[in-house]
């Protein structure tokens, strides 16, 4: 699995205009929760698709950016998290003990 890390609040608005084109992923992990840490480990051994792209949020450096996916996507925040995304919208979200990559919808159509 290749993570894009995301750092920047231009680095979101990329994500979510590459949306558009496709669906992607956020994963909200939190460096000191060992839930998000098996939940991180968990994803990445789990993930199967390769028509998403993944992206990585370590909310804890870059709370900034963790607010404004909450704000910007209508979700409550929670840690961790993993939200797919199409055509700027949130689509699924997962959190906790729930997180599991091989329940996500990925089909996409372009509209």
């Amino acid at each position: 699995m290749e993570w894009n890390e995301m750092t920047t609040l231009k680095d979101l608005e990329n994500a979510l205009s590459s949306s558009f084109q496709g669906p992607i992923m956020i994963f909200k992990h939190s460096t000191r929760c060992p839930v998000s840490s098996m939940a991180k480990r968990m994803t990445e051994q789990g993930w199967r698709h390769t028509q998403i792209t993944a992206h990585f949020l370590d909310l804890i450096a870059y709370r900034e950016v963790s607010h404004a996916i909450a704000q910007d996507l209508g979700i409550h925040h929670e840690s961790p998290q993993l939200i797919l995304i199409k055509n700027g919208q949130a689509t699924q979200v997962q959190s906790h003990h729930g997180i599991d990559p091989a329940l996500l919808d990925a089909t996409f159509t372009a509209e």
